[in-house]
């Protein structure tokens, strides 16, 4: 356990010393003032658009505000957030076999199995932190200026996008053991994801697959039952422990 806790603190000094967890905390941060501020500002550039568009014979009238539309763009731009997560924490092994610092660990009595729990657990507790940061930043605009008991299933839909992202971790984890570069974990994360959004088109696949996670929107305006998540939620959960759970092995036979 000595050996696991060192390398957990190697890892985290790393985030700080690399500079990727101030990016990460910076950009979730920006993210979470933009929703609600966005939400705020439509009436205003609406107003500002009424006398041009007057001129050429339309119409504008006022659009009401709630904050509904603060966590409509937040599930817009959570998207955005996540992508920028995967780019900077893909190379979370090939970085290390390209340098071959992990050689190092190894060899002073470090287990395998331990690397993989180590980074896998670090980047769990980085997309949890910063994206519960962001929502919570949107939840507090959006109470200050508006009412959050406008958005249905609001808790529901949160955890659901959160539960994608850690299936998505789940992937980059899983290709970043079996990778040799950045653009091989990209590829097959990108790949799974999309994936995942074409069998979504059938009607009889769709509604089990994590992809589903992703319409967060359509809960919060009540448009879709909160039921109709379970499944998506097992399947990710599922396929998220067995590509942590498949790392393990893949990464024992990894010739460093």
């Amino acid at each position: 356990m000595k050996a696991l806790g060192a390398f957990l603190r190697k890892e985290l000094m790393e985030q700080v010393r690399s500079g990727r967890l101030l990016i990460l905390g910076i950009l979730f941060i920006l993210f979470g003032i933009m929703n609600p501020a966005v939400a705020k500002l439509t009436p205003r550039l609406m107003e500002m658009l009424a006398d041009s568009m007057t001129q050429i014979g339309m119409t504008v009238f006022p659009v009401p505000v709630t904050a509904l539309d603060a966590w409509a763009q937040f599930f817009k731009n959570i998207p955005m957030a996540l992508i920028a997560f995967v780019l900077l924490e893909s190379g979370v092994f090939t970085r290390e076999y390209q340098t071959g610092t992990l050689v190092l660990s190894l060899t002073k009595g470090l287990d395998r199995p331990k690397v993989v729990i180590a980074k896998a657990a670090v980047l769990l507790a980085l997309w949890t932190a910063c994206y519960w940061l962001c929502a919570g930043i949107t939840w507090g605009y959006s109470a200050y200026y508006w009412d959050n008991s406008a958005a249905r299933h609001l808790v529901l839909s949160t955890v659901c996008w959160w539960a994608f992202g850690v299936w998505v971790l789940a992937l980059t984890v899983l290709f970043s053991v079996m990778a040799r570069a950045n653009t091989g974990v990209l590829a097959g994360v990108g790949g799974a994801v999309l994936l995942c959004v074409l069998l979504g088109m059938l009607p009889t696949a769709g509604k089990y697959l994590p992809t589903r996670l992703m319409d967060g929107t359509a809960l919060i305006y009540g448009t879709a039952e909160a039921g109709a998540y379970t499944a998506p939620l097992l399947v990710a959960a599922a396929t998220a422990a067995a590509c942590f759970a498949a790392s393990i092995p893949i990464f024992n036979r990894k010739q460093l």
